[in-house]
């Protein structure tokens, strides 16, 4: 995906998009990853809009600040279901994306799109990259 958004980032224009029909199952799964495994909506949902050619500029900040939601309704399920962490676990979660909600606003709307398309995508090859080199006992 790294690549194709790199591929991307090169050949075509940016432009806005209409809402499609795969938004709703694209979140569902990227929440259910999100929930599963301690994390996966930003990565999950950011690249497969952008890989599809939506602006990175509305992609990011829309992602990030559906992300804070998503991460404090999943956080607040598990500490209210299984009870087995304090509140002090959660607030934390909370902070972490009220913190860093605005730099992502600030990074997207000083950014060139081109720019954040190159960087998301440089992003993706590194930390897959890094996680394939981590799966082969390489690092």
């Amino acid at each position: 995906m790294g690549f194709y958004i790199l591929w991307r980032s090169a050949r075509i224009a940016l432009s806005p998009r209409t809402p499609s029909r795969w938004l709703m199952p694209l979140g569902l799964v990227a929440g259910f990853l999100d929930a599963t495994g301690g994390g996966g909506w930003g990565p999950v949902a950011t690249s497969t809009l952008i890989g599809f050619g939506h602006a990175p500029r509305q992609t990011v900040g829309s992602v990030n600040t559906t992300e804070f939601f998503v991460t404090v309704a999943t956080a607040a399920t598990f500490f209210v279901e299984l009870g087995a962490s304090p509140l002090e676990r959660l607030i934390p979660l909370v902070l972490g994306g009220v913190l860093a909600a605005p730099f992502g606003g600030w990074a997207v709307k000083h950014i060139w799109p081109r720019t954040l398309m190159v960087a998301v995508g440089l992003l993706i090859v590194a930390l897959s990259a890094f996680q394939l080199a981590r799966a082969f006992r390489f690092i």
